[in-house]
């Protein structure tokens, strides 16, 4: 006689739990607030916006926001989330309440923008002082990555225009902040532009660099503490003249279109000219070769510009394109960075592919679509978007460590942040206990206890 084997086991299910408290992992994100200063901060900066006799502080009601986008939320009602768990979160919003601050702040235009990056720069040299040697100036300079943004736009929103590609949106250009191969990245600057924005457009390119720029602390703005680097589309004659007239305490790694004066020049670089490029561990790259190219092709360009020039075997069946020479792949960019190996400084240029890192995160956190209508809204949509980018940077920096550092943030969701636990009340005190047998209980209470020895903000 056969019996019947399920493929999970049967269990009855009840509404009438009590004490339990659903993503209780993401108290790391609210203590990551409260050790860096945060929600003291941004209410300060806000309270200009608080009407008489408002019961919610628009700075909570933004944390709140954003704190619901890093745990994955994609729209203002996901609020609620946070809503129905106040033990963790406390009082929030009412959606009408949030979408009429949302509203306000959009009518203030770059006053209120300016508002919340001022906290934002603010916060993020308290940050990287806390986090010592997990700051992101390993190397004593901070690496600024600016590259587009494609966003999709499902239905008629201002400013969605078609795109390059061919869909339809809208074409922010951002900026991250690369911690090297030992963190992840952050946010410090998302430009929106409608979705005909050009690639190689100069304008928005200093545009966003200057946000970038301002949101590092000010020590890193002098003696070539900062590299800007960027792919083809900041090569051009304006944004590169701007980065060379900032001086000599800004670096830059700007890649270049391979036009048909430097296949020329490509074509006569002598055979020992070409250096072999190198990998990240130091070993030479097989198939690979970088050269500099020097002569007229540097007539108009900034002094001291460098232009170095990679050519590679492509892959089995890889399509050549008309700029590539002798069967090989050309790629080129451009440095102000000088006494360096070529080699070294190319190798350095291709870890600017770590920026698609940073941009896979942003659209799994509030950057796979803009929600709102308005141009304005979305303006401060995307400023909530790098605020829950923040967080779900500075809480691997100052609270996790080896491994679970790199982690991006589909992965602290579903790890961290989702971890379920059981409210328990005695006397005045309230403690959650996280369950047991979840595999990252363990990394959970340490990453606590690491952010309780932190100082207190004053």
């Amino acid at each position: 006689m056969k019996h019947s084997i399920g493929s999970y086991p049967r269990v009855r299910v009840q509404d009438d739990g009590r004490q339990i408290v659903s993503q209780a992992g993401s108290v790391l994100l609210v203590e990551t607030v409260r050790k860096a200063g945060l929600d003291q901060a941004i209410s300060t900066a806000l309270a200009p916006w608080r009407k008489p006799r408002a019961v919610h502080d628009p700075g909570k009601i933004l944390l709140d926001i954003a704190l619901a986008v890093a745990l994955g939320g994609d729209c203002l009602a996901d609020v609620a989330m946070l809503r129905a768990e106040p033990a963790v979160f406390g009082p929030v919003a009412s959606e009408p309440t949030v979408s009429r601050l949302i509203d306000t702040l959009a009518a203030s235009g770059e006053k209120a923008l300016q508002a919340i990056r001022s906290v934002r720069s603010e916060v993020r040299g308290r940050v990287w002082s806390l986090a010592g040697e997990n700051a992101p100036d390993a190397d004593a300079q901070v690496t600024v990555d600016l590259d587009g943004v494609l966003v999709v736009a499902h239905s008629d929103k201002e400013d969605a225009t078609a795109t390059w590609k061919k869909t339809y949106g809208h074409h922010p250009l951002t900026a991250f902040v690369d911690h090297g191969p030992g963190g992840t990245g952050e946010p410090v600057a998302a430009l929106l532009r409608p979705g005909n924005a050009g690639s190689n457009t100069a304008a928005d390119h200093i545009t966003t660099a200057r946000l970038a720029l301002a949101q590092l602390p000010k020590h890193y703005r002098r003696g070539r503490q900062t590299l800007i680097r960027t792919d083809s589309a900041g090569g051009t004659h304006d944004f590169v003249s701007w980065l060379a007239r900032r001086g000599r305490w800004l670096s830059y790694s700007v890649g270049m279109t391979v036009t048909e004066a430097i296949h020329e020049h490509v074509l006569k670089v002598p055979a020992p000219t070409w250096t072999a490029a190198v990998e990240t561990n130091g070993e030479v790259r097989d198939g690979a070769w970088v050269a500099e190219l020097t002569g007229s092709l540097l007539d108009g360009w900034p002094k001291g510009m460098r232009l170095i020039v990679r050519k590679e075997r492509p892959h089995p069946g890889a399509q050549l394109r008309i700029t590539d020479a002798d069967g090989m792949r050309i790629t080129c960019f451009a440095t102000n960075t000088p006494d360096r190996p070529i080699a070294e400084l190319e190798l350095r240029h291709r870890l600017r592919a770590r920026a698609e890192d940073r941009i896979r995160a942003a659209r799994s956190t509030g950057l796979r679509n803009l929600p709102l209508h308005h141009t304005a809204q979305n303006k401060v949509w995307l400023e909530i978007v790098q605020v829950a980018l923040d967080l779900l940077a500075w809480m691997p920096m100052l609270a996790l460590t080896d491994q679970a550092r790199l982690w991006e943030p589909r992965r602290l969701r579903f790890r961290l942040f989702s971890a379920a636990a059981q409210l328990v009340t005695t006397g005045r005190r309230r403690i959650l206990r996280l369950a047991r047998h979840w595999p990252w209980t363990g990394e959970i209470s340490a990453a606590l206890e690491r952010l309780a020895l932190l100082p207190n903000p004053t």
